[in-house]
């Protein structure tokens, strides 16, 4: 998002849903990210490419990979536009596919020389049904995308990072399981809980390498106005034991802080923070909300915001999460 005085380069796109960036309204510094090199797949759409956009805002430079040729181009063209030449350069790729992870390294490290910033962002978001209703083709490709798409890209960017004992890796994670109302049903939630327990071991083998690795939950990012939102389905249910708690914040037609959903230029902002306070987050992983609080992010909508305290858990506890699935024995 931009500020009444930042549309000096705005750039506009028939193709792409963007809005003007510029984020020293949310107190980053331009070129805070200066000599950085960072890939982003899934990168030429929503959050993915608020992250582009908003990295290359701080100087850095951008390789994004995506399956979407026209977005991707458009996307090169736009961070290119804002920046400088040669700032972004799109690399069509099914991140699925080892030979195109291969080339996507090839192609970035041609241009750029290295890879600094490895965001694992892509995943398809039409593999959101249920356990019975889905086809097992649907979870291999929920597996296929986030937990082998990630550990592909790490294989191929984490060693040089090691090695020049340098480096941030980061994933755009989602709830553990599918909770009703929240957005992300199963299948979804499946693939990203895989990759998420991947990136978690890979920040204890990379301990003291200078290479940090943490996981960014970037909800309610998009560009969409709840009070357009149709109607559940008829047969839409909420769990039986579900009950809204008293304290929650009257409903307001947007994410908390927001009205409607986050911008992915704030998406982009809160990226940009937490890669910039890497080490701080190393073997953990923070809501987008707890950036924002963290940044002290001037909300444009304060009215419908309810801060919460986040706190960070212990190894021992982070290891042990996906065992303890629930309360324990109902008394």
């Amino acid at each position: 998002m931009a500020t009444e005085t930042s549309t000096e380069k705005a750039v506009t796109s028939t193709i792409l849903n963007i809005e003007p960036i510029d984020l020293e309204y949310c107190g980053l510094k331009k070129d805070s990210l200066k000599g950085e090199v960072a890939v982003v797949t899934g990168g030429a759409s929503n959050v993915g490419l608020g992250y582009a956009r908003a990295i290359a805002w701080a100087g850095g430079k951008v390789v994004i990979a995506d399956l979407n040729e026209v977005a991707g181009a458009e996307a090169e063209r736009v961070i290119n536009a804002e920046n400088e030449p040669d700032t972004a350069l799109f690399v069509k790729t099914d991140i699925t596919k080892e030979e195109d992870v291969k080339n996507l390294a090839a192609k970035a490290f041609e241009k750029f020389g290295k890879v600094d910033i490895l965001i694992n962002n892509a995943m398809n978001m039409r593999l959101n049904g249920p356990v019975l209703k889905s086809s097992v083709s649907d979870l291999d490709s929920s597996y296929a995308i986030s937990a082998r798409g990630v550990m592909l890209a790490i294989k191929e960017f984490v060693p040089g990072m090691i090695e020049r004992g340098h480096g941030v890796v980061t994933y755009s994670t989602t709830q553990f399981h599918y909770c009703p109302p929240m957005v992300g049903g199963t299948i979804y939630c499946a693939g990203k809980a895989a990759a998420t327990s991947i990136m978690m071991s890979l920040a204890n083998e990379v301990k003291d390498t200078g290479v940090y690795v943490f996981c960014l939950t970037p909800a309610g990012v998009g560009r969409f106005d709840f009070s357009k939102m149709p109607p559940p389905p008829k047969d839409f249910e909420m769990p039986k034991d579900f009950k809204m708690p008293k304290d929650a914040p009257k409903f307001d037609f947007g994410m908390p802080g927001f009205k409607g959903m986050i911008p992915p230029e704030a998406g982009g902002a809160a990226m940009v923070y937490s890669i910039l306070h890497a080490e701080e987050l190393h073997g953990s992983g923070i809501i987008i909300n707890d950036a924002f609080n963290a940044m002290d992010y001037p909300y444009p909508n304060p009215a419908n915001l309810t801060k919460t305290e986040s706190r960070r858990l212990t190894d021992m506890e982070l290891t042990m999460v996906f065992c303890t699935m629930g309360p324990g024995f109902k008394k």
